[in-house]
This record gives structure tokens, C-alpha cells and sequence, in this order.
């Protein structure tokens, strides 16, 4: 599926998007309470900006988000390049589990076209690699969908080298979704994943893979709207994160404003500086900031029309090295991880 948007568009390993997308998760859980009618114009709002790229999960709000994109894109699902996930699901006491066995990619992948309302997925994910279940038998599960016409491209996410290598041997891999921000350069490391000294992001492109990056703002930190951790409420699932509390948070703080000063030159607010930068990083990048606002959609969409200069790049690279960012990105207790090396 291929559109023309005001945005412009990007490839994903043969998918065609736009050069923005919509991460639509705090939608439905982890970011504080959210307005159903404000959340669906927000998504009526992006396709009207051209923002036409939406990503949603089963796991979020346990099928409530897929349920609400599903009402917003009706009528409209021609417009849109949909992306879903599954694997994941909550344990009875919080914590989550991860199922790649090949039934389970059945059975979730028709749960969500049903909440959906579409007929094909145009991108499917597996959240989290299941360390317990061969990724050739995950994936090889995931390709029958493709044979039968119910997903048109297929993704990982949080995925290792190793486990990217394995999976494009079975199907080709349209897109990694992993975090990619300013403050979060792990898909740079090289040594991740059990592939050597390659970089997941290497083994990526070597395989003609696009990256999605969540959480390119920084999880809303650099943005420069948070200053203390009293501005997060109870049901915000960031004050449990390590580099959102005590020293952590005042030390990463100086990267805020290093990235404001240069927002500030460019005449920008420091999100879209912030967006600017993952776009910089390739043509075959687009990026999934998150919102439940239509005013910071809007924002957002204007980080497009930003030109970061060589310079402009070396001067954040200095300032937002893989070493510059204190604390882990997620707290240990109750998470899962995968087989991703990164925290």
C-alpha cells in the first residue's frame, strides 16, 4: 500500500509510510488517564496531517487500543499503514510473559484483526522474542499469514542481531522496532545479541530492514516539559524507571538543556530537535513519537520540515553519546525483556 503525504513517505523493507508516525499506546495505558474522544481525533487528526503510519499492540490496555484504532481508521482504512504486535501478555500479578509458539501467533493475529475491524495487518510484530521458542518456528508461523493474505509485511521488535540474522533466513523482515532516541543509542553498540561485534542496527540495514523507533522523544523527556519526578502521577508507569529518579534524573536533566539550546538556534521546540535528529539518521528510519494530544501531534509533525546541519548532528552526537544518559531504561522487576541485550 503507497500514498502520497504532505509529510512525504519512507520504505520499510517494501512497505511504503509516512516519513512520521503515530505511536498510539498512551491511548489506552502507562502515561495517566486519556480522553476516548480526544485520543480519536488525534488519529483523525494525524491522517489529515498526513501522519498515516499507526502502531498499536494487543498488550495495550489489553486490546482496548486495538479496539479504538480500530473505530478511529474506519471509514478510512485505505489512508492508513497499520502495525500491530503480539507475544506479549500480563501475569496475574503484573508482570508480563512473552508467547512465540506458533499457535499463539494464530490465535493472537485473528484476535486482532477482529478488533481492528480490517481484514490484513499491514505490518505484524512479534513484541518480544520468545527466548523459550525458535524464532524460525515464530516467524515461520508468522509467514503463513502472509500466505493467506492476512498480513502484508512482517516486523520484530526489541530484537537482537542474532535473532534478526535468524528470522530474514525464514522470511524477509520488513522492520525493527526498537528504542532510538537521543538518549537511548543502544542499536549503535556494537557486541549486542550474541552477533560479535556487529551492531543490531548493522545487521539491520545489511538485511534491507527499516527501524521504527518508540520512544524517540525520550519517552516525553526530552521534550523538556518534565522537570521533576512530582510531574508524573500515580498511574504514570515512568516514575518507576531508574533514569527517571534521584541523581539519575538531575544528571540526564543537562542533556535537556544541551538540546533546548540547540532547539532554541534552530527555532524549534526540543521535541521536534529531538525528532529531527532519529530522522537524520537514515531513509529508512521513521519514527513512532507517542501522544493521546492532538496539540502534540501537531508538534511533532513539524519536526519534519527541520534540517539538521553536519554540524548541528557532530554537536548532539558529542553531547548525547551511548554513555551520556544515566540509569537503566526499565526497571527489572516485572518486565520482560526477550533476548534484546539492552535494559
Amino acid at each position: 500500500m503507497t500514498s502520497t503525504t504532505p509529510l512525504g513517505t519512507r520504505t520499510l523493507g517494501g512497505l511504503t509510510v509516512s516519513t512520521l508516525g503515530l505511536g498510539c499506546m498512551g491511548m489506552s495505558q502507562s502515561y495517566g488517564t486519556a480522553s476516548r474522544g480526544e485520543s480519536i481525533a488525534t488519529i483523525h487528526r494525524a491522517l489529515d496531517l498526513g501522519v498515516t503510519f499507526l502502531d498499536t499492540s494487543d498488550v495495550y490496555g489489553d486490546g482496548h487500543n486495538e479496539q479504538l484504532v480500530g473505530e478511529a481508521i474506519a471509514g478510512r482504512r485505505d489512508e492508513v499503514q497499520l502495525a500491530t504486535k503480539f507475544s506479549l501478555s500480563r501475569t496475574a500479578d503484573g508482570g508480563m510473559r512473552i508467547d512465540g509458539r506458533p499457535e499463539n501467533v494464530r490465535v493472537c493475529a485473528e484476535a486482532s484483526l477482529r478488533r481492528l475491524g480490517v481484514d490484513v495487518i499491514d505490518l505484524y510484530y512479534q513484541h518480544r522474542v520468545d527466548p523459550r521458542v525458535p524464532i524460525e518456528d515464530t516467524v515461520g508461523a508468522m509467514a503463513e499469514l502472509v500466505e493467506q493474505g492476512k498480513v502484508r509485511h512482517l516486523g520484530l521488535s526489541e530484537a537482537s542481531a542474532a535473532s534478526l540474522r535468524r528470522a530474514v533466513a525464514v522470511h524477509p523482515i520488513a522492520a525493527l522496532q526498537s528504542e532510538w532516541s537521543l538518549w537511548t543509542r543502544d542499536l549503535e553498540v556494537a557486541g549486542g545479541g550474541g552477533a560479535g561485534g556487529d551492531t543490531v542496527l548493522g545487521v539491520a540495514r545489511e538485511h534491507g530492514i527499516g527501524i521504527v523507533p518508540f520512544s524517540p522523544l525520550g519517552r516525553g523527556f526530552l521534550t523538556g516539559a518534565i522537570t521533576t519526578p512530582d510531574d508524573f502521577g500515580d498511574d504514570d508507569f515512568r516514575k518507576d524507571h531508574p533514569r527517571f529518579q534521584g541523581e539519575a534524573f538531575q544528571a540526564n536533566l543537562r542533556l535537556v538543556d544541551a538540546v533546548r539550546e540547540l532547539a532554541a538556534e534552530k527555532g524549534a521546540t526540543p521535541g521536534q530537535l529531538a525528532l529531527a535528529w532519529v530522522m537524520a539518521q537514515g531513509a529508512d528510519v521513521v519514527p513512532i513519537p507517542g501522544t493521546k494530544r492532538r496539540s502534540y501531534l501537531e508538534e511533532n509533525a513539524g519536526a519534519a520540515a527541520i534540517e539538521l546541519t553536519a554540524d548541528d548532528l557532530a554537536r548532539l552526537d558529542a553531547i548525547t553519546g551511548p554513555d551520556a544518559v544515566l540509569g537503566t531504561r526499565y526497571p527489572d522487576a516485572g518486565y520482560t525483556y526477550g533476548d534484546s541485550p539492552e535494559r
